[in-house]
């Protein structure tokens, strides 16, 4: 697909991957409708964008990805302007880490439910009647390392991106006839502001380490990529793919090396409790 002209949606567009990946967008001179909750954000990413070239364009849409009306707001209000979708950029989502008992059961479980995952399917069931009819069209959801390898305190995000995965599957199956692509991206560790926001607390200190840490720019970059050659699932940087195997093949390696590493020293002080 050449990307120059191309209507493009990126949810969750405010910061961290859905910005980078927007900005991308811009500098390949696309239409980019960006949609977020903090709309000052996205006011200011397309003036950025509207400044890069002469085809590239920005449109701001203050939605709400957990509310079906927001969605439909921001699919008509696309249609409106531009008259068509070449391309839905799923990033929106957010992860709440911590053992299950200690999450809340609306602010954090459910809120990751109905954003990552219904955010991603009511949005694509708004846009794909649009794709459909012109029989063309480019999904990219957002996945995670989480939505192949499910590690503790990540439950609640890692069953999320692990419905994304199963979701994405079926739907690559059901409309690649229309001649459109459903492409998954797992990255790895990424630095943005996803970890201030997860309220991640640790005795080990485990984290990814730092030279398979990711750049927001990196991740939209393997984006736009994606729509120009298009494939079924992106884990970036590929030596997690050597964790995916394991995990696969080697499971219960996985769980004792975990559960040894991990759980069992983080949870120390309630397993000596009497």
């Amino acid at each position: 697909m050449d990307i120059k002209g191309k209507v493009v949606i990126v949810t969750g567009a405010s910061s961290g991957i859905g910005e980078a990946t927007a900005r991308e967008f811009g500098r390949e001179g696309a239409k980019v409708v960006l949609a977020a909750r903090r709309v000052d954000k996205l006011q200011t990413l397309a003036q950025e964008i509207d400044a890069m070239s002469t085809s590239a364009q920005a449109y701001v849409v203050q939605a709400d990805l957990s509310k079906l009306e927001d969605i439909q707001k921001l699919v008509s209000q696309t249609l409106e302007i531009f008259g068509r979708i070449d391309v839905l950029v799923n990033n929106a989502g957010f992860g709440r880490l911590d053992w299950l008992e200690n999450l809340d059961p609306v602010k954090d479980i459910q809120a990751q439910i109905d954003v990552n995952v219904m955010g991603v399917i009511q949005t694509t069931r708004q846009v794909l009647p649009v794709m459909i009819r012109q029989r063309s069209g480019s999904v990219i959801n957002m996945c995670s390392m989480a939505g192949l390898v499910a590690t503790p305190t990540y439950t609640i995000y890692a069953a999320s991106k692990h419905a994304v995965h199963g979701f994405s599957e079926a739907l690559r199956r059901e409309v690649k006839p229309w001649g459109i692509d459903v492409s998954l991206v797992y990255p790895g560790g990424v630095v943005t502001e996803f970890t201030q926001h997860a309220g991640i607390k640790r005795k080990t200190n485990a984290s990814t380490p730092k030279f398979m840490l990711l750049t927001a720019e990196q991740v939209g970059k393997a984006v736009v990529k994606l729509v120009r050659h298009p494939r079924r699932m992106w884990v970036i940087p590929w030596l997690w793919s050597v964790t995916v195997f394991m995990n696969r093949f080697l499971p219960g390696l996985v769980d004792r090396t975990t559960i040894n590493n991990f759980t069992i020293p983080e949870r120390a002080d309630e397993l000596n409790r009497k």
